[in-house]
């Protein structure tokens, strides 16, 4: 049974997350919490999102997105995975060894307060 669409229209609110596999560690040291910031920044100059805050843990991470298009939320948030993944096992040398994110990376649209 396929999966339902991913909400991902312009100028939503969403708040995005993805958890490390097994729940295992991503961010181990200041490198890698810089590291991914650096990925976050590369990914903002490509894709037409606004950022209004993340949050790291050594875990997973939250972010709080609006996409300018319909869809760039899906493009930025695959780039984003797959660019950290690609540094991940580079960096440590894991290449072949797992999964570093335990599955796609989970959005809900954030509704405004009443």
């Amino acid at each position: 049974m396929p999966r339902p669409p991913r909400a991902d229209e312009a100028n939503g609110l969403y708040h995005a997350l993805n958890r490390g596999n097994l729940r295992s560690t991503i961010f181990h040291n200041e490198g890698d919490y810089a590291a991914f910031e650096q990925i976050l920044s590369e990914g903002l100059r490509r894709y037409s999102i606004k950022l209004f805050a993340y949050q790291l843990m050594p875990n997973h991470y939250h972010l709080v997105l609006r996409p300018e298009m319909d869809g760039e939320m899906s493009r930025f948030m695959k780039w984003v995975g797959g660019t950290h993944t690609m540094r991940y096992h580079a960096h440590y040398h894991t290449a072949g060894q797992g999964h570093v994110y335990q599955q796609r990376y989970k959005s809900f649209p954030i509704q405004a307060a009443l």
